[in-house]
């Protein structure tokens, strides 16, 4: 058995970092369409700060996916691994680029970078427990809660 099967079979994330992780994701996000809706700038300025935030939560997913399909010896081709930390790097330097030449106080571009480093970060634990939780109810189906539904099975 390979360390990446080893790691899959120690068992689901707690429910505590699972939150944490959504909150984490959830305030960072908010935080930062919050500061974009009430800024005084060009609509086309928030939309480049959308689009780098956007292009960043992915870039940040693919990485991570890309990343533990590698440690688990799922086949990755080395031109996708090469685009995901290229679109991620891609993200942080327009990110940094953008802070910097903008015409904003200091504390209004720390607050742009804050809540995008912490959705990155965010997002990068949201979908490690994602995946977690799902390689846990494969090998454990019968652990897994039953879905409730309103209807009365049939018979």
């Amino acid at each position: 058995m390979t360390d990446g099967h080893a790691q899959h079979m120690l068992g689901r994330p707690t429910g505590a970092f699972v939150g944490a992780s959504w909150v984490a994701l959830g305030l960072g996000a908010s935080v930062y369409f919050i500061g974009l809706y009430n800024a005084q700038m060009t609509l086309a300025e928030k939309g480049f700060y959308l689009a780098v935030f956007l292009l960043g939560l992915f870039a940040a997913i693919s990485v991570q996916k890309v990343v533990r399909d590698r440690a688990e010896d799922i086949p990755v081709t080395g031109a996708y691994l090469g685009v995901a930390w290229g679109m991620l790097l891609v993200a942080l330097a327009l990110m940094a680029v953008g802070l910097w030449n903008a015409e904003l106080l200091l504390s209004e571009k720390g607050f742009y970078g804050i809540g995008f480093a912490m959705s990155l970060f965010a997002v990068v634990a949201v979908q490690k427990n994602v995946r977690d939780l799902a390689a846990f109810r494969n090998l454990h189906p019968d652990s897994a809660p039953a879905e409730y539904t309103a209807f009365p099975a049939n018979g």
